[in-house]
Parts: C-alpha cells; structure tokens; sequence
C-alpha cells in the first residue's frame, strides 16, 4: 500500500474521530441552553408564586380588618343601646331592680369584647352590688358575678383588688357548702392556689416578712380545711390529694424562704441584752483612790445562738409539715378510694418530687446556719 493511501485513511479516521467528538459537546451546549432557559421560566414562577401568595394575604388581612372595625362599630351602637336601656331601668324599676342584673352583666361582656377591662369590671361591681342587696350577702347568685370580676381585674393586673375577691369567693362558698362539698373543695383549691401565685410572684408587694407571713397563713388554711375533711366519712380522696398537694407546696414554699434568710432575722429565745457591771479605780477629790461601777449593757452572746435555734426550728417545723402531707398522701393511694391507676401514678410522681424537695433543703446548709 502507497504512502498516499495510507495517508488518506489516516485522515478519513481523525475526521470521523473528530465528528464523534462533537456530537458530545452539541448535546451538552444544547442541554445547557435548555437548562438555562427552563431554570430562568422556573425562578420567573417562583417569584410570581410569592407574590400572588403575598398579594392573597394581604387581601385576607384587608378583609379581616374591614370586619373587625365593622364589628367595632356594631358593638359600639350596641353598647349605647344597653346604656340607655339601663337607663331606662332605672327610671321605671328603681336602681336595684333584680332585671339589672342581668343587665350590667350583659354591658359588661360588651366591653370585655371591646377589651374595655375597667368599664367592664365597674359594670361587673354594679351587678354585684344589686344581687348582694336583693340575694343578701351570701348567695350563689354572686359567685359567677365575682369569678368574672375577677378575670376583669386581674387582666389589668389589680392584683389587691382580686386578692380581696378571692377571698370573697371562698368566705361565700364557706356560708353556703358543706365542707365535704364538691363545690366547696373547688373553691377552696382555687383560693389556695391563688395564694400560692400571690407568694411566688409577690403579686401584692410585700416585703419578706409579710410573704412569710401570707404562707403560714395558707399553710394554716390549708390544714384546717384537710383535718375537717379527714373526719368527714366521705370525703372525696381526690380533692383532699390536691388539698395536701397545695399544703405541700406552701410549706415547701416557706422552708425555702427560711433557708434563704439569715439567722439574724429570727426572734431569739434569750434577752438580746445583758446588764454588765464595769468598773475601775479613780482619785477622788481627797486625793484617795477609788473603785466606781456602773452598770452598761451589752449584747448577750447567746442571744445570735438562740436565733440560730430559733431559724432551724423553723425550718424543721416546715419540712416536717410536708413529710406529715406526703405520708398522709401515701396512705390515701394506697388505701384505694376510688382512685384510678392513672391517678395514682401521677400522685406517686408528686409524692416523689416533693419528698426530693424537701429532703435537699435539709441539706441545704449541713453545718448549720453560717449566714
């Protein structure tokens, strides 16, 4: 074969080498173009998605607000309306007419809707004051009255005020329940957990003497409560749980407050001062001397020791109170009256947490009261 030959065969070779080899880089331009262009269309949608989303919201939120200054204003007639209404009441049944009740009650959601929480407490008061007079003091007429003044006042955070109502409703529910009531009991687990909000978040602003003294109080309130129910033959073992619960926690509540504070706070047993006789000599005016004594006090030494006692027996009478709720708790589950094994269990939870509790207070200060 020619060199000739040999030479076109070579070339007839590259060249279909070389159209091989393009048909490659076609279809990756050719895909890149596509991509490009299917890539962009895709971003293009996304972004006329989102704003169609945004554009739909916004409708949306238009709407809600045209309705709710419709509301606005139809609640806005309708008050005036209940206004002269009670006005009219008035004028034609007296001031403490029985119908106005209902009536202030009535003017009162208005203004709750309206978020108006001091009209609507003021309207709630009247109702309360008209149903006082012709109910008498003490009726279950009042209680749903109170428990709404109640959450008027407390939304606008008048906290002495709804201490003064959540003792109202538990001094009415005494008069009216017997105290294995069930109605009682709620009213009572209520008012002690109250309490227990007002002492964890000082929501009356006392200063620490006068919390300590607001927890032995509901400490007090709730053994009182507890032992009349545990003479009661059928005391429901429920609500004396959650009442020993309650007792539990404000006497936890109390031993941490005597563990926080320094021993030098506590009233001590001894006198805190002593009379000590001093003397020395002196030249007096003969030139002669003398021994003169005068009495001074000092502090007594024992007076810090008798403190100390004092704050540890403190404490101890509060852990002791709670180790005196846990086993009465125990024995009630475990005597099964009529308790389900859910609630068991979850009293056995509480048992637990509390009895850690009060046991790391003991140890809170192992060598004594070094502070």
């Amino acid at each position: 074969m020619s060199v000739c030959v040999i030479k076109r065969l070579v070339y007839q070779g590259a060249a279909v080498a070389l159209k091989f080899t393009a048909w490659p880089i076609f279809f990756v331009s050719l895909s890149a173009s596509v991509w490009g262009q299917s890539g962009a269309a895709h971003v293009g949608f996304e972004e006329d998605h989102a704003a169609a989303n945004a554009q739909i919201r916004a409708e949306k939120l238009a709407r809600q607000q045209a309705a709710k200054e419709a509301r606005l204003l139809e609640l806005a007639g309708e008050l005036v309306r209940r206004q002269e209404a009670i006005v009219e009441q008035q004028s034609q049944q007296g001031i403490y007419d029985q119908s106005l009740i209902e009536a202030y009650d009535d003017l009162a959601r208005l203004y709750l809707e309206l978020e108006d929480y001091e009209n609507a407490a003021g309207a709630l008061s009247e109702a309360l004051q008209i149903a006082r007079i012709n109910s008498g003091l003490y009726s279950e007429q009042q209680l749903p009255l109170i428990h709404a003044l109640i959450d008027a006042r407390s939304r606008i955070q008048q906290w002495q005020e709804v201490d003064n109502l959540a003792h109202l409703t538990h001094h009415i529910s005494q008069r009216l329940y017997a105290l294995s009531d069930q109605q009682y009991l709620s009213a009572a687990q209520d008012y002690g957990e109250w309490k227990l909000r007002v002492i964890r978040e000082n929501l009356l602003q006392q200063n620490s003497r006068g919390l300590m003294n607001t927890t032995e109080d509901l400490s007090s309130f709730y053994e009182f409560v507890i032992s009349g129910l545990e003479r009661e033959a059928d005391a429901d073992a429920r609500g004396v749980m959650a009442l020993l619960q309650g007792k539990s926690q404000a006497d936890l509540v109390m031993a941490r407050n005597i563990a926080s504070t320094p021993y030098n706070y506590f009233q001590g047993t001894e006198s805190q001062y002593i009379t000590q006789s001093r003397c020395q000599n002196r030249r007096n005016a003969a030139g002669q001397v003398v021994r003169q004594c005068v009495n001074v006090q000092v502090e007594n030494p024992r007076y810090r020791q008798s403190q100390q006692e004092a704050k540890r027996m403190a404490l101890y009478r509060h852990t002791s109170a709670i180790d005196r709720s846990l086993e009465r708790m125990r024995k009630l589950y475990s005597s099964g009256n009529r308790l389900s094994v859910s609630e068991k269990q979850e009293f056995d939870a509480v048992v637990r947490q509390l009895q850690t509790e009060a046991d790391a207070l003991r140890r809170v200060r192992p060598s004594g009261f070094l502070f």
